[in-house]
């Protein structure tokens, strides 16, 4: 089987952002190692390059890279003199056209114009100064994926604030635990969301929330104005909050904060990692103009929280003339006749989505459900459909290719809430491959490194980038903020960022992401990633979800697979064997897990990541040191009764 599912078309080599950067830049599109190099070589041409693309509005200054011979990646600096606002960069361009598309499980659709959304930041901006919210100052938001979400974020950049952000869902204390660290001041809440087709009230939540964060002096409120919680602060209704006033923005430094992203937090608090301003703008428009080929009038969907990186990464698509769409609910519902997959198709379809983002385990229930999107709805606008927050496995590429659409771009896509970006992701001028990161992010100095921290090519190892790029956290919040950051990402290797993954590069230059590096598997000490485990799992028809961790067992490592079964089906010696045969075959023996036990829930993190750290210490008997972290922690107590002696 040829490893190639897709190959652009020779126009492509002319007139795709990429190759329009790429020859404005004295370089071959077809060759874009030598682009690569340059990109990392001469960072401060680079980047001043794709400012200059983006048509990026502020001042850049008259220095684009200073570097830090004595501490490269945690000294250097992007364009020190310059300033510029976020938001101003995103809400630029014609007033009527369509900016924002909000949608929501139920059916409902709206657009709002580029000249509303102003309009609307605005006033929410005016309301922020008033409420005392200056330059520097952080704003807090508990809300859904809607426009008032959206526009409270605008707001606060325009005035040069803080925005930080939890999902309605969470708990008091997981928020508490986040919003908690970074002295909010101004807080914007929902009292009720409805998800599912159930609508939920957490207006007590709130009062507890407020409570636990005696900075907030203002409670802003969507939704019912009846909905109020009995709060110290002062609770406004969203539409009284703000006044008239035309639409003005504070240019900050380059590396002003903008925004503060959490850690899963599973084995302490969260770390509160603060993004800059240049940062986060050049990451994203390198990423969607060149790697994404986004072009005025695409249309940009994801389906995400307002907590994950990947709605942030969403939004600054209208920095691109590109519509966006905000989706609120359950991407899959339950009806009488069972899994109702379409809500996201059928929005995808009415919305003309050109640029769709997903998940690998929804790719996995769409399959399950033999749920054919191509076949059931017309996607003709779109061009490239997306995949984050785990690795793809190599038979999704064939079942998307199959299912979906075949002429169009798929990229795994791979990075982190530190880099609020990607390493590896697509590129509108190179191949696709079977379960492969089609490319190097460009000005990412992106490798794979051994223990004796030399680069390989075609072997597992480290992923790491060996050279600065502008989406570096700044810091993380709090005392001791850079001895923790630095501790975390260049403890390994000294200014060499180890980011956490197991990876490959291939002969290609393409990338292959094999799990979490603390979540590798050591049987008879050697190291083998989970990813080809989870990829063998998806292709049963009685799996509905899989969770893969060690357990110690007499000075070595034995590997556990915990299957959550669709209903009807039980784990029999039958079925257990055929596990282990398909987990052999399609990864090696050193694979095949000790034991397979079958559990009634898999635990996630709040942000949708699968927990296995958590499962492992909890076998051990040992605490997990921050369940509020958790989605649903009450599911680990089944992990502590597992037993060697009851496994397939």
């Amino acid at each position: 089987m040829s490893s190639v599912l897709w190959t652009p078309a020779p126009a492509a080599f002319q007139s795709s952002n990429l190759a329009r950067f790429s020859i404005a830049n004295g370089f071959d599109p077809r060759d874009y190692e030598t682009l690569h190099r340059w990109s990392v070589g001469d960072p401060g041409a680079f980047w001043r390059a794709v400012w200059d693309f983006a048509e990026v509005i502020g001042e850049s200054g008259a220095i684009a890279f200073l570097r830090d011979d004595n501490a490269p990646m945690t000294g250097s600096r992007f364009l020190p003199g310059a300033s510029l606002n976020l938001a101003e960069n995103l809400l630029c361009g014609d007033g009527e056209r369509v900016a924002v598309i909000e949608a929501d499980e139920s059916g409902h659709f709206r657009t709002v114009t580029l000249a509303e959304l102003r309009r609307l930041v605005a006033r929410m901006a005016d309301g922020l100064r008033a409420a005392g919210i200056a330059k520097g100052d952080c704003v807090g938001g508990i809300l859904p994926n809607r426009v008032e979400g959206l526009v409270a974020l605008l707001a606060t950049l325009s005035v040069g604030a803080v925005w930080s952000s939890c999902s309605p869902d969470f708990g008091a204390t997981a928020i508490a635990d986040r919003l908690g660290q970074i002295g909010v001041k101004v807080l914007f809440a929902a009292p009720r969301y409805r998800y599912a087709g159930k609508e939920h009230d957490i207006s007590g939540r709130l009062a507890e929330i407020v409570a636990a964060m005696p900075t907030v002096t203002t409670l802003v409120l969507t939704g019912e104005p009846g909905l109020r919680p009995d709060c110290a602060a002062d609770c406004v209704a969203f539409d009284d909050f703000g006044g008239d006033g035309p639409l003005t923005f504070e240019r900050v430094p380059f590396d002003h904060p903008a925004y503060v992203l959490y850690t899963s937090g599973t084995t302490g608090a969260p770390k509160a990692i603060v993004h800059r301003t240049g940062g986060v703008l050049l990451q994203h428009q390198k990423e969607h103009l060149l790697h994404g080929d986004v072009r005025p009038g695409d249309v940009m969907s994801w389906y995400t929280n307002t907590a994950w990186m990947m709605y942030h990464w969403l939004i600054s698509g209208l920095g691109c003339g590109a519509t966006v769409v905000l989706y609120d609910g359950a991407p899959i519902l339950e009806s009488p006749a069972g899994l109702d997959p379409s809500p996201l198709w059928t929005m995808a379809e009415r919305a003309n989505v050109t640029h769709f983002g997903t998940s690998p385990k929804y790719l996995a229930t769409l399959a399950v459900e033999n749920y054919a999107p191509g076949r059931l709805h017309n996607l003709l606008s779109l061009r490239s459909l997306l995949s984050a927050g785990a690795p793809v496995s190599p038979g999704q590429f064939d079942w998307v290719y199959e299912h979906v659409k075949r002429d169009m771009i798929f990229a795994s896509i791979s990075g982190g809430t530190e880099i609020i970006g990607c390493f590896l992701l697509g590129s509108p001028i190179h191949p696709v491959r079977r379960g492969e990161l089609t490319v190097k992010g460009l000005g990412l100095a992106v490798g794979v490194m051994d223990e004796r921290n030399a680069p390989i090519i075609g072997r597992q190892g480290d992923l790491v980038c060996t050279e600065p790029f502008p989406s570096m956290p700044l810091t993380f919040w709090g005392k001791d903020g850079d001895a923790r950051y630095h501790a975390t990402y260049f403890a390994v290797r000294r200014e060499i960022w180890t980011h956490g993954d197991v990876a490959e590069i291939t002969a290609y230059g393409s990338g292959i992401i094999h799990g979490r590096s603390d979540t590798t598997l050591k049987p008879g000490g050697v190291r083998i990633g989970t990813a080809e485990i989870y990829a063998a799992c998806e292709n049963f028809a009685e799996i509905e979800d899989c969770l893969v961790f060690g357990a110690p067992v007499e000075g070595d490592e034995e590997i556990v697979l915990c299957v959550k079964l669709n209903d009807g089906y039980a784990l029999t010696p039958k079925l257990a064997a055929q596990i282990r045969r398909a987990i052999r075959d399609g990864a090696s023996p050193r694979h095949v897990p000790h034991r397979i036990h079958a559990v009634q829930a898999v635990p996630y993190t709040l942000n949708g990541k699968r927990v296995e750290g958590a499962a492992r210490t909890t076998l051990e008997g040992k605490p997990v040191k921050n369940m509020a972290s958790l989605a649903n922690p009450a599911c680990l107590e089944e992990y502590r009764m597992l037993h060697r002696s009851e496994a397939a």
